[in-house]
């Protein structure tokens, strides 16, 4: 397939708000130039907006590393940054640019957008079978009982099902997202606020009375003591926002020489 010879960037990009919190961080602007390149190597690949060398070979971070002539740790920095944005995602296990369509002329590439809108179609459903293959199972299982049993079953399901709907439809308005992306900024690492343990480690604090800043100061504290030391395995959610929160809030703070990463004066705009 040939290549696209051109992207279209708007005039307005760095009045983007994703594009403004990359240039609040350390390195943002090498961040920004890689994501750029993201962009072209897109194109020249046109591929719908997957991330490929090849028809049949994806690129992977150290290849990338190698093309952008980068450190590998700063742009897998960059891609975890690009991904807690939504800005790109993976789709079986290749690099795509979501919402290529806007940095492409549509009426020119109108098979482009189409291909890759069936692509993303067709992986979404597949997910969507594999919930129902599940679902169905356990279904099966069920019908060893009699039909009376059954019956008993499938109205506290959808009891079950109407409880669910009604919590769905009360957001609690706690910013899990902004929270993780800090941790991820702060530390390097790549946690999705979405996970369900970490949701519930969130807001577990917040029903107790903890604030936002509460938790940056934590992840400041135990960043400064533990990157590129052993215990850097632990700057997790599941450490940082568990039972020992408030001890390591209160805790005294250790200054340190500062990390690798460079990520002392991170800032989220909570």
């Amino acid at each position: 397939m040939a290549d696209v010879k051109w992207i279209k960037i708007v005039t307005d990009i760095f009045d983007d708000q994703k594009i403004r919190f990359i240039e609040t961080m350390p390195q943002g602007d090498t961040i920004i130039v890689i994501w750029f390149k993201l962009l072209c190597m897109c194109g020249k690949s046109n591929q719908g907006g997957y991330l490929m060398m090849t028809d049949k070979i994806a690129y992977t971070d150290e290849m990338l590393a190698s093309v952008f002539n980068k450190d590998t740790k700063l742009v897998k920095l960059a891609l975890s940054t690009f991904q807690n944005l939504d800005m790109i995602e993976i789709i079986d296990n290749k690099y795509y640019v979501l919402n290529w369509e806007k940095h492409q002329n549509i009426d020119k590439l109108k098979q482009i957008r189409e291909n890759t809108r069936l692509r993303v179609a067709k992986h979404r459903e597949k997910k969507k079978l594999d919930c129902n293959v599940t679902v169905t199972k356990q279904v099966t299982r069920s019908n060893t009982t009699d039909k009376e049993e059954d019956i008993d079953k499938e109205e506290d399901i959808d009891i079950k099902n109407k409880d669910i709907y009604i919590v769905e439809q009360k957001p609690d308005n706690i910013p899990y997202e902004d929270i993780v992306i800090y941790l991820n900024a702060r530390c390097g690492t790549n946690y999705r606020y979405t996970t369900k343990k970490t949701k519930d480690l969130i807001k577990a604090r917040f029903n107790e009375g903890f604030t936002v800043n509460d938790f940056k100061i934590v992840i400041d504290k135990k960043s400064n003591e533990w990157l590129n030391s052993d215990m850097a395995k632990y700057l997790r959610p599941e450490t940082l926002f568990g039972n020992k929160f408030e001890s390591y809030l209160n805790q005294k703070e250790k200054r340190t020489s500062k990390h690798m990463t460079g990520l002392e004066d991170v800032k989220v705009p909570f």
